[in-house]
């Protein structure tokens, strides 16, 4: 790359120097990098990006328009982190990357406010819930395909947006008021904390309340703190720091004071910015220890049943054998490695049988609101993963977070498959607590 002026890094925890030197170019990430295998650019990938890093770094080149969108295609999910056999971090080093660009990159107008919007909006449950009085009654409306062909025209972002909207329905558009406690049922085995998300407390609440019946039968009293907001995971993936340093410090605050076992969340890629909070909130004085406690007891909810094990009876569900496919979220297989527990769980349902897709370790292009900023990338990732989940011939699909059930659900529509259910593995596990009824038999056949 040529030399040019204009800002680059400041100093400020610019990417780590011996991280970027860690990565001997072997070009093994290559393969396993979702923007490099769509858009088949060097500049695109894990390597060529550490490559900037590094001349940013040494003041070679600046944070152009063109340098800025290579480092706007990456999806962070990790998958190269992964693959790499020298264990370089790019997780870290894209992490250090992304509020350099936030700080000292001035992008357009239009791009700043649709930033705006969706950091406004979407981590804060009470500022979206009022628009979905709107949306609903927009889907009653039955106008959106014809709105939809308007925004593509105008904006793709926004047609974007609109398009992975999920079928709303009124138990969606009222507050959920959940009791700061819930008994185990029966002997009490484990005090555990239960974050709600943000997104999801919306669009999935199921998923929330489903959680909440499969940990109280299984010995474990639930501790629900009221004061929980969103963990920061979508600010943090796309550099806006310091809100996510705030909402890390607000999720710590809420769950001060209560003995918990642990702090169990069921969005994977919020899990792995929760297991982040010691690092993130690391040289903040008063709440650098307490972020490392809080994080050390952050668990993904499949990885603590699958460690201490289930002990209520679960009964097989209808249609019995029922065939799903397993959709690994990139965030808990990359970010935390866990890809066995959640299969184990599910394995323990009689009848259950589980099936893996091809190129099951690829992003289905969601990561976090990368669907919402970069909407070609993430369609063409959405419609392969969707095919491959398809072509397992499967009766539905089983996902643990909830950007990529909403992924999923937008390209099984696209492709006319829009019956085929998506399950948190909660939900599934909490149908499981129940013996299969004649009528519950007739409702899911």
């Amino acid at each position: 790359m040529s030399l040019s002026q204009g800002p680059g890094f400041d100093g400020v925890d610019p990417p780590d120097p011996k991280l970027i030197d860690a990565c001997v170019h072997c070009g093994f990430c290559l393969t396993t990098c979702p923007s490099y295998r769509v858009l088949g650019k060097e500049t695109d990938s894990p390597r060529g990006r550490i490559y900037q890093m590094d001349a940013l770094n040494q003041g070679q080149i600046s944070l152009s328009a063109a340098v800025v969108s290579h480092f706007d295609t990456c999806l962070g999910c990790l998958a190269c982190v992964t693959a790499c056999p020298s264990g370089v971090r790019y997780d870290r080093l894209i992490a250090a990357t992304r509020p350099q660009i936030e700080r000292n990159y001035r992008r357009n107008l239009w791009d700043r406010l649709y930033r705006q919007l969706i950091f406004f909006l979407f981590p804060y449950p009470e500022r979206l819930r009022p628009l979905l009085w709107p949306l609903w009654l927009y889907q009653k409306m039955g106008i959106g395909a014809w709105i939809r062909k308007g925004l593509e025209k105008i904006s793709p972002r926004l047609a974007a947006m609109e398009s992975l909207l999920p079928p709303l329905q009124v138990e969606h558009l009222l507050p959920k008021r959940y009791p700061e406690r819930i008994p185990a049922v029966g002997e009490r085995r484990f005090r555990v904390g239960l974050i709600l998300g943000c997104v999801q407390r919306l669009f999935a609440p199921q998923v929330n309340e489903a959680s909440m019946r499969v940990l109280t039968h299984n010995g474990c009293e639930v501790v629900i703190p009221p004061a929980q907001g969103c963990c920061g995971a979508l600010p943090h993936h796309q550099g806006q720091l310091q809100q996510a340093k705030t909402l890390a410090r607000q999720m710590v605050d809420a769950f001060a004071g209560y003995e918990l076992d642990a702090i169990l969340i069921t969005a994977s890629g919020c899990g792995h910015t929760l297991k982040e909070y010691g690092h993130i909130l690391g040289k903040d004085p008063h709440y650098q220890e307490k972020a490392a406690q809080f994080a050390a007891k952050v668990k993904d909810i499949q990885e603590f049943l699958a460690q201490v094990g289930l002990t209520a009876p679960l009964h097989p569900l209808q249609p019995d054998p029922l065939v799903l496919v397993y959709q690994d979220a990139c965030h808990l297989l990359h970010g935390q490695r866990l890809s066995q527990e959640p299969r184990q769980l599910l394995r323990q349902i009689p009848g259950l049988e589980l099936r893996d897709p091809v190129d099951a370790a690829l992003c289905c292009g969601s990561s976090g609101v990368y669907n919402l900023l970069q909407p070609e990338v993430a369609d063409e990732l959405g419609s392969q993963k969707v095919a491959n989940l398809l072509n397992t011939g499967a009766q539905g699909i089983v996902s643990a977070n909830i950007g990529c059930r909403l992924q999923i659900q937008k390209h099984l529509r696209l492709q006319g498959k829009a019956r085929i259910p998506i399950y948190h593995p909660m939900e599934l596990l909490d149908r499981a607590l129940q013996p299969p009824t004649p009528e519950l038999a007739k409702a899911t056949a």
